[in-house]
């Protein structure tokens, strides 16, 4: 925004005449800070002014160099002609930086000079900055991760299913899965993938093709994967709650070409167009039922090592959804090398709450069965209730879970946490972790006896899961959560634009190169070529990923995450393109152009936003039209909370979008939710009405925005189910009522639900003595 400022008034006064430096000052207005520069925090000075010796009659004079005790600049580097030979020296501020970078970065200088020096010609980035040691440890010394992991679990079996099996043969009666009313025993679980398996096999499924699977989280879930695995095929998971066209348009991609393409699926889940979107159809709830002998016996699909286990759908920059294909050799060594790191033993209990569309969810189904633990499922919709999942831990004495961190932000939030008391360990990951969110989570969940554990990992879906990991430690808040060092038989290189390694503490992309890496993109060889690179480094025929992803090592060689390199964003967990959403407003025949951005409207809490330039003049385009045509192709976190019109969108001098000015842009006019209606009490009389501006209070505050119709649409008000946990907790500090987060769902207007909130409330005071309702009442 700074930048975007000083953009504009130059460009202002561009024709009109020169900028005082005053008048600059004057409209950027920087924030004052005593300790520090406004406009600029760096300096080079070169004095080329030769010594010229002098002599005073009586006196001796003598050079004498003065320096300060305080560095005036955040780092300013000094340089004079000596006689003939340039010297100096560096001044820094020590709150920034450390003796030992700056020799480092003295060093860099030195050899980028010499190397000039000796041949002008070289372009500056071919010239190596690099000591032979330093490219040493970046290099190699960091990503010295291999490790023979056989051991763990599994037997060395190389193939997901095999170790399941395995456990299966030792534990049989153990339990394996637990749900919502249901309960699966290793043998049980076994035993009827086997079935399912076979059936599969017997349809034509074969080695490496995707076999769709649409269920809601269920013990009948966990079977079809594992039938699928079992069958020698890969599971491609969709997620009910999608559009049907999205829905429709990953079944045809995924499953298209094959000679026997067959969907698994709880049939009430899914339109009649994507049911027949060509493939036949398995009803998974009977299909999962228990097995005869027979059918219960073990299968061997032909599956290998290096066959694929799973394909997960990711956003695509290009207005398509893409599919990822990982093998087992990715995610066996991924499980195995968990186990190693945190030794999950047949007295865990692992919280499965992900959906299974999002590549966390392989390790949280997984990794407990292969090692004779306990896989805890949430309910459908779930993952969304902190007050839920709190109680689930409690009554399940769940050990393990994963937070998104913007999740666990708000699961922290909630009263009660001392009855997580089983909690050992916390998986944090598909966000940054904020510092100040990893010292609360200490300060609540520590304390005395054992504390739970929490760690920060990093992945994409591209790379098995998370490919770095770093354990957080009590104590002060840090500038950021590194994500840590990469796990076991993966690698990461930080390179620079000419595919050479950045110096430790230097901004550098992110490329993952290992055992972990997927095969690439189902069907999209181009896109495939584009991000899978030959390893610059490497060996002949070695790969990298290419992240998009920006990251600098520290001097103790910890990866420190600092943004992108595109336009992609993290929005509570979710990875989305911007690309795809405007390629599908652009489909929308009022719309003319589009650009969405991530905003943050405060501190950790982002939005997207859309810039919509109508078809025609006139007044454009309703934001609830837009809404809803993007909900008919997107899933629901893809879809902006806001809608602002503007006449053009900004462009930089290369005639590309401007998002920093966008950010920026004052909107000619926002698209907004249709005017409030009008107040009105509701059944119940005075009780409604008083709840209905209790519930209008708390959504104005929390939206930050003005009035809000009794009938407006919560979500199309820019609502979202993090918004919606704080709304229940703000509740509950008002009426001392836990109300449960699927409320908000399915009643998604303060009429409605004042209605639903006063039912609970008249059902909770029937259940009381007088003398308890009175004191309920007052």
């Amino acid at each position: 925004e700074l930048l975007a400022r000083v953009r504009r008034t130059a460009l202002a006064a561009y024709d009109h005449a020169d900028v005082p430096f005053e008048r600059i000052v004057d409209e950027v207005n920087p924030a004052r800070d005593r300790s520090r520069q406004p406009l600029a925090q760096t300096m080079l000075a070169l004095n080329s002014t030769p010594r010229v010796p002098f002599a005073l009659r009586g006196l001796a004079v003598e050079p004498l160099h003065l320096s300060a005790r305080v560095s005036r600049f955040d780092l300013s580097l000094g340089l004079s002609d000596q006689g003939g030979e340039i010297g100096g020296g560096l001044e820094y501020s020590t709150d920034l930086f450390d003796r030992t970078s700056m020799k480092r970065l003295l060093g860099h200088l030195v050899r980028l000079l010499a190397a000039a020096a000796d041949d002008p010609s070289r372009r500056v980035a071919e010239i190596e900055l690099l000591s032979p040691a330093e490219r040493q440890q970046v290099a190699v010394e960091l990503n010295d991760t291999a490790a023979d992991l056989s051991g763990l679990a599994g037997g060395g079996e190389p193939r997901l299913h095999r170790w399941i099996e395995r456990q299966a043969a030792l534990t049989p009666g153990a339990t394996a899965v637990v749900g919502e009313g249901e309960s699966l025993t290793y043998r049980d679980l076994d035993a009827r993938a086997n079935r399912l398996a076979r059936r599969l096999r017997r349809m034509g499924v074969r080695v490496d093709e995707p076999v769709a699977i649409c269920a809601e989280r269920s013990p009948a879930l966990v079977v079809g994967l594992l039938g699928i695995l079992k069958a020698g095929g890969a599971y491609l998971p969709l997620d009910p709650s999608y559009p049907s066209e999205r829905l429709a348009f990953m079944i045809e991609d995924g499953l298209g070409g094959l000679a026997a393409p067959v969907l698994l699926a709880q049939v009430d889940l899914l339109a009649a167009s994507v049911a027949g979107a060509g493939a036949r159809l398995i009803d998974l709830d009977a299909a999962a039922g228990p097995a005869g002998d027979a059918d219960g016996a073990p299968l061997d699909g032909g599956a290998g090592a290096d066959n694929l286990a799973y394909v997960i759908y990711t956003s695509g920059s290009t207005g398509r959804p893409k599919g990822v294909m990982n093998t087992h050799r990715g995610i066996v060594n991924r499980i195995a090398w968990m186990q190693r790191a945190h030794g999950l033993t047949p007295a865990d209990r692992v919280l499965q709450k992900t959906p299974v569309s999002f590549d966390v969810s392989v390790w949280e189904l997984f990794w407990p069965l292969a090692v004779g633990a306990r896989l805890v499922l949430a309910r459908p919709g779930g993952h969304r209730d902190p007050a839920y999942l709190m109680r689930r831990i409690e009554e399940q004495g769940v050990t393990v879970l994963h937070f998104v961190p913007s999740m666990l932000h708000a699961f922290l939030a909630q009263p009660g946490l001392g009855r997580c008391r089983s909690l050992r360990r916390v998986i944090a990951s598909g966000e940054a972790l904020p510092a100040e969110l990893a010292a609360r989570f200490h300060e609540l969940l520590g304390g005395a006896g054992e504390t739970t554990e929490l760690h920060n990992l990093y992945g994409p879906t591209e790379a098995a899961v998370e490919v770095t990991a770093h354990r957080t430690l009590p104590g002060p808040a840090r500038r950021a959560v590194p994500i840590g060092r990469p796990i076991a038989n993966l690698g990461i290189w930080l390179l620079d634009p000419e595919l050479q390694p950045v110096p430790l503490g230097v901004p550098g992309e992110l490329y993952i190169g290992g055992t972990g890496l997927a095969r690439g993109y189902l069907r999209r060889p181009g896109l495939t070529a584009e991000r899978f690179v030959p390893h610059p480094l490497g060996r002949p025929g070695e790969r990298l990923y290419r992240t998009g992803d920006l990251a600098r090592f520290s001097a103790d060689g910890e990866i420190e995450f600092l943004g992108r390199t595109d336009d992609q964003v993290k929005l509570r967990g979710f990875r989305i393109e911007p690309g795809e959403i405007e390629a599908a407003l652009a489909g929308h025949p009022a719309v003319r152009e589009a650009a969405v951005v991530a905003r943050e409207e405060r501190p950790g809490e982002v939005r997207l936003a859309a810039y919509v330039v109508p078809a025609k003049p006139g007044p454009g385009p309703e934001a609830g039209d837009l809404r809803d045509a993007l909900r008919r192709v997107l899933p629901e976190h893809m879809v902006p909370a806001d809608f602002t019109l503007v006449d053009a969108l900004p462009l930089t001098p290369s005639g590309k979008l401007d998002r920093g000015a966008l950010r920026a842009l004052r909107p000619e006019r926002e698209l907004a939710p249709a005017a409030p209606a009008a107040p009105a009490g509701g059944p119940g009389g005075g009780l409604v009405t008083e709840l209905e501006e209790l519930i209008t209070g708390i959504w104005q505050d929390i939206l930050r925005r003005g009035p809000i119709g009794l009938d407006d649409n919560l979500f199309d008000a820019g609502a979202h189910s993090l918004l919606a946990i704080q709304f229940t907790a703000r509740v509950y500090e008002a009426l001392a009522l836990e109300i449960p987060l699927r409320l908000l769902f399915e009643a998604p207007t303060v009429r409605r639900l004042g209605v639903a909130i006063q039912a609970i409330l008249i059902e909770q005071v029937a259940g009381l003595t007088d003398a308890e309702a009175e004191v309920q009442a007052e």
